[in-house]
């Protein structure tokens, strides 16, 4: 397993995103069958008192006739970071929120996702390369 990114500096600058193929939406819902049919598909799944919200492709949401208004897109961030590590989310969410790019991070056992609308993935990629390599030329200037 690669080194394991700690701090804050560490994972944002190399946390290389990289835009994923597909489009999904996020959907909710109390049926246990819909749950079980869609299952196999989600990327992602949380139980809230108001039902399983599930991200799932837009062409499942589609062939059951969800709602598909908000497809979003999907940046992965590379960096191995701790789970422990703090201040990841934090950087990439107001790099983003400062540019009007709204984003909803689901982190993994390995990488943290960003989830953000279609129409916006070009742009939050150029922010978040810029912020990546503003981290390291910082990094570097300081020694760490």
């Amino acid at each position: 397993m690669p080194e394991i990114a700690t701090t804050a500096a560490e994972m944002i600058s190399g946390m290389t995103p990289v835009l994923q193929p597909g489009t999904f939406v996020f959907i909710t819902t109390q049926d246990p069958a819909r749950v079980a049919a869609l299952f196999a598909h989600a990327v992602s799944t949380v139980r809230e008192a108001e039902g399983m919200s599930m991200l799932i492709p837009v062409e499942s949401a589609q062939e059951t006739g969800l709602n598909v208004d908000h497809p979003m897109r999907c940046i992965t961030l590379n960096v191995f970071s701790s789970l422990q590590g703090v201040g990841l989310t934090a950087a990439v969410s107001s790099a983003l929120g400062e540019n009007g790019i709204p984003c909803n991070m689901v982190a993994g056992f390995h990488h943290d996702h960003v989830f953000l609308p279609a129409d916006m993935c070009d742009r939050a990629m150029r922010i978040l390369t810029a912020l990546q390599n503003t981290a390291a030329e910082n990094m570097k200037a300081t020694g760490d």
